[in-house]
């Protein structure tokens, strides 16, 4: 039975999430001296916050620049209409769009706010024209291409 955010953190949970945050590749036994605990409670711990939805996956950071996405786009998005239909159209849309990093339902001027990673300027221009523009529902998008990634990805401060 999965648990819920509603069961406390304690000082050796915290400090497992604490330690997997800032390293996703401690072994459970460098986990488990860390947070001073044996092997086997560590563990069981890492586990449990696994299956309440505390830790949600674990992966590599890969430099976009490495696999040539360099480029990063931040995408302003308003719909025609503001509906819960017409969001979970566009929403169904996005979680296919391999481009799409992040999508944002945001208050303010857009209705969306996207977060794309392509090759260059020309790649960006093809996917805006090809799909983006034509997307059934979007009245209008607003395009700011990235110049200097000051922080990207921060750890959560807990």
């Amino acid at each position: 039975m999965k648990e819920s955010f509603r069961d406390p953190l304690d000082r050796i949970d915290t400090k497992i999430l604490r330690a997997l945050h800032g390293d996703g590749r401690l072994t459970n036994a460098d986990l488990a001296a860390r947070v001073s605990v044996s092997p086997a409670t560590c563990h069981r711990r890492t586990q449990r916050l696994f299956d309440a939805g505390y830790i949600t996956g674990v992966r590599a950071e890969v430099a976009p620049s490495a696999v040539d996405l360099g480029t990063l786009v931040m995408v302003g998005v308003v719909l025609d209409r503001s509906t819960p239909e017409s969001f979970a159209a566009f929403e169904a849309i996005m979680l296919q769009m391999k481009e799409v990093l992040d999508c944002n339902l945001v208050a303010g001027d857009f209705d969306y706010l996207l977060k794309i990673r392509v090759r260059d300027m020309a790649d960006f221009n093809k996917l805006h024209g090809q799909k983006l523009i034509s997307l059934p529902g979007v009245r209008q998008t607003r395009t700011f291409f990235v110049m200097k990634e000051v922080k990207d990805n921060a750890r959560l401060p807990f």
